[in-house]
């Protein structure tokens, strides 16, 4: 009597074993196609639709505001591209100079968006690659920044009014605006003193010397000088931190 007793307990628990077993299995697969089926049902993101807007201030990021805008054809479609400077909103950079007052010293960036027969594609961006309007000159004015669209080559240039000027050349290419050329200007008032061009496709240099150191705007007397520059990868609008420490005088 109590091995039948024992033999039912035993097999008693051996079927609730079993049937619990049946149920975890069943409950892990129901929670695996759960998952499964809220993995199907999250909706692809269009890339392309969230970089192409019909206005070019929808492109401007969080905590910048919008400096200047420049139209021109960039990619010979003969439709006008947009090229936004942008600056930005810290606070922290509004500094009170003891001369001149209150500065934003926000550095600024530049967008370039192409044109997609009325609508707009971000094509490049550096969101801080220029320092602010504000810098300290010295004994004179900080340089101005000047952004335009020439012949479907981007030219960004900075005017130091009476000691010259300085100018980057980017074209279109490998996905970006690849720099080109660079041309600058040492002046001391209406005379030049050094004039340099450089052509990063043929890695050729031109320097013109002004030889008289008496010259005034109608006196100078030029030593031309050519030399070839070392063979490097064009630099990309995208990857320059800063203009500023973008000078080829001793290329």
């Amino acid at each position: 009597m109590i091995k039948k007793y024992f033999l039912f307990i035993g097999t008693f628990a051996l079927l609730a074993i079993t049937i619990s077993c049946k149920d975890d299995k069943n409950s892990n697969k129901k929670s695996n196609n759960t998952e499964i089926t809220d993995l199907k049902e999250i909706p692809e993101v269009d890339e392309t639709a969230i970089l192409t807007k019909k206005n070019p201030t929808d492109f401007i990021p969080k905590n910048f505001v919008a400096f200047d805008t420049i139209y021109g054809d960039l990619n010979k479609d003969g439709l006008d591209d947009c090229v936004l400077i942008i600056k930005g909103t810290d606070k922290s950079k509004v500094i009170t100079d003891e001369y001149r007052g209150e500065l934003d010293r926000n550095r600024r960036g530049i967008i370039v968006l192409l044109n997609k027969k009325g609508s707009y594609e971000l094509f490049t961006k550096n969101e801080s690659c220029f320092s602010s309007e504000n810098e300290d000159g010295g004994a004179y004015y900080a340089p101005e920044l000047e952004v335009e669209i020439t012949k479907e080559k981007l030219f960004i240039s900075y005017a130091y009014g009476r000691y010259g000027y300085w100018q980057y050349m980017f074209r279109l290419q490998d996905n970006d605006l690849a720099l080109i050329g660079y041309d600058s200007s040492s002046n001391n008032g209406p005379v030049v003193n050094v004039e340099t061009s450089i052509n990063f496709l043929t890695r050729k240099k031109i320097t013109n010397v002004n030889t008289n150191d008496d010259a005034d705007s109608g006196e100078k007397v030029f030593e031309k000088t050519e030399t070839k520059i070392a063979r490097t990868k064009l630099l990309k609008l995208s990857g320059i931190k800063d203009f500023d420490e973008l000078r080829f005088f001793d290329e």
